[in-house]
C-alpha cells in the first residue's frame, strides 16, 4: 500500500526527509522519481541529513559528479541519473561497489535504469501540484 504526503514548501520537504530517513534500515536503495524541479534533492537533503551522515546544507545535486558519498562511519550513496544516456555510461559509474558494504543508497531518476540490487527497495515518486506544493508518494514504505 502506498503512502502519500503533501508538502508545501522546500523546508517541509526536507523535514518529512529526516522523518523518512528515521524508518530505513540499512542496507536499503531509496529509488526517487519525478520530473525536474520535483524536489528530489530537496529530499535527499532531508534525508541524508536524518541519517546523520551530513547537515543537509552540504547535500548537493551529483547531476555533473553523478555520485557522492557522505558520512564516514556509515555511508549514505546519492546518485543522478539525469546524464546518464546509455548503459555503458550507467556501468562506468561503479554503482556496483556501493553494495560491497550495507549502506543506504539514493537514487535520483532511477527510472532511467532497472537497478540490479542485492538489497531492499523503496520507491518514492515526488510531483509538483503548482507553486512550492509536492506530493511524495512512498510506494514501497521501509
Amino acid at each position: 500500500m502506498a503512502e502519500e504526503i503533501i508538502t508545501h514548501s522546500a523546508e517541509e520537504t526536507t523535514q518529512w526527509g529526516k522523518e523518512f530517513a528515521k524508518r530505513l534500515k540499512t542496507p536499503v536503495l531509496v529509488l526517487l522519481t519525478g520530473d525536474l524541479g520535483t524536489g528530489k534533492t530537496t529530499l535527499t537533503k532531508g534525508l541524508v541529513s536524518g541519517l546523520g551522515a551530513a547537515k543537509e546544507n552540504d547535500v548537493t545535486s551529483p547531476t555533473f559528479t553523478l555520485l557522492h558519498v557522505y558520512g564516514k562511519r556509515a555511508k549514505v550513496y546519492h546518485a543522478d541519473l539525469y546524464r546518464v544516456e546509455s548503459f555503458h555510461d550507467f556501468e562506468t559509474l561503479g554503482l556496483e561497489d556501493m553494495f560491497a558494504v550495507p549502506a543506504v543508497a539514493i537514487v535520483e531518476w532511477s527510472e532511467r535504469f532497472a537497478l540490479p540490487s542485492p538489497w531492499p527497495q523503496v520507491r518514492v515518486r515526488l510531483e509538483h501540484l503548482g507553486g512550492d506544493t509536492r506530493r511524495i508518494s512512498v510506494l514501497d514504505p521501509a
